[in-house]
């Protein structure tokens, strides 16, 4: 019988080949499904208002970022948050972000302090990897309405008037990334809700989407979209903004990661809810 040595190295090769793919896709499979749960993961409640939030990843696995929890003084911490890159290396970052957030939140520390302990934290890890992230921390008072917030380079959140639908940034404090520059500070600003107000808080994967023209989403597209869904409640403003970017890129491939906070004052409301959206068909 004629052994080919060669043909059997190949045929060994593509096996060992196929086994390597296959693991890698679990793998890959599994830390999404980590990801998603921490994102995802078990919420409080809270009086006089609601908050939903949801990421859909451009990738399998996406460099977003966005939390709410309760913190040990009664208020309710809201983050958001956009790793440099997409992907696996995104997702380590966002995780090591998460997790610094989470160790935070037994501290009284304001969102200023916080974002200052994040930078020192996350500083030298970042700039080994030649990273950075943006991040806007606010925290909300449910008996004051009050929202307390600093910004280290990331997008303005939009306030939602409750009375009249009227949509617009709310005052704007800046800051530089975490992991731009060592020993930094963070600007503070508050302002005071009412009933029925809410607030957008949100990634450049919603503005940036593009149409297959090449046309951006854009800041005034969102909006127009929130001010048409003002009266909703948070769960239809969520979906709402979905809809509109499906409608608007009409299947273009998702290049970055889309990820939204929404925070709505309510008195007749008691609840904190965290959700995967439906991820946009590319």
């Amino acid at each position: 019988m004629y052994y080919d040595g060669m043909s059997f190295s190949r045929k060994t090769m593509n096996e060992e080949t196929k086994s390597l793919e296959k693991t890698l896709q679990r793998e890959i499979n599994l830390a999404k499904n980590i990801q998603s749960k921490l994102l995802n993961a078990s919420t409080p409640t809270f009086e006089k208002g609601e908050v939903i939030g949801s990421s859909v990843p451009a990738r399998l696995i996406g460099g977003d970022y966005y939390d709410f929890y309760p913190l040990v003084n009664g208020k309710i911490r809201i983050v958001i948050g956009d790793v440099m890159g997409k992907g696996i290396p995104a997702a380590m970052l966002m995780i090591l972000t998460r997790g610094a957030f989470r160790t935070a939140a037994e501290s009284k520390s304001s969102p200023g302090e916080t974002l200052s302990s994040m930078n020192q934290a996350l500083f030298t890890d970042l700039r080994t990897l030649k990273s950075f992230v943006t991040l806007f921390c606010a925290d909300w008072d449910p008996e004051s309405n009050e929202l307390t917030y600093a910004n280290a380079g990331h997008n303005m959140p939009l306030f939602i008037n409750g009375e009249t639908g009227e949509v617009s940034e709310i005052p704007k404090v800046s800051g530089i990334m975490v992991g731009g520059l060592k020993d930094q500070s963070y600007e503070e600003k508050s302002v005071r809700l009412k009933d029925k107000d809410s607030v957008f808080f949100y990634t450049d994967g919603i503005i940036e989407a593009q149409n297959n023209e090449g046309k951006q989403f854009k800041l005034d597209r969102l909006k127009e979209v929130l001010r048409n869904q003002y009266t909703n409640e948070v769960e239809e403003i969520e979906k709402g903004v979905l809809a509109s970017i499906e409608s608007f890129t009409e299947g273009a491939p998702q290049k970055d990661d889309i990820t939204m906070v929404v925070l709505k004052v309510s008195y007749e409301k008691s609840d904190i809810t965290s959700l995967n959206s439906p991820v946009i068909n590319v």
